[in-house]
């Protein structure tokens, strides 16, 4: 039972899983949802890892692309990696690649936000008016 325990106590929580990860498709949402998500989990876990696979890889590029030139986020890692997959259609192993993109947030982030959120306050009362 020890050896059960100890096992357990030394697993690796599968990347999967993690809370600051998010796994990006070109087919399911616009780029600016994921954008957005991307500022979210930076404001909460300071860093986001951006995953693609196949073609979403220059969604995840463009993404990261936006949030640095925007001044919100500097690169910390990029990994690139092929991932063995059965084609759906013809039932056979196919190779797809992988990017993965660590990005963390810059020194003045949380400027940038507060900024862009009183811009849309201020914008969201001119329209009351």
């Amino acid at each position: 039972m020890e050896e059960i325990t100890e096992g357990v106590n030394n697993l690796n929580v599968n990347d999967s899983h993690k809370k600051n990860r998010i796994q990006v498709s070109n087919t399911k949402k616009p780029l600016f949802f994921y954008v957005n998500l991307a500022k979210r989990y930076m404001q909460q876990h300071n860093e986001v890892e951006l995953s693609a696979l196949g073609m979403a890889i220059a969604t995840v590029v463009t993404i990261a692309e936006i949030l640095k030139n925007n001044g919100l986020a500097v690169e910390k890692k990029i990994m690139t990696s092929t991932v063995d997959m059965k084609d759906e259609s013809r039932g056979r192993p196919i190779q797809k690649a992988k990017i993965e993109i660590l990005l963390g947030k810059t020194e003045n982030f949380d400027e940038l936000m507060a900024a862009a959120a009183e811009e849309r306050y201020a914008a969201d009362a001119e329209e009351q008016n």
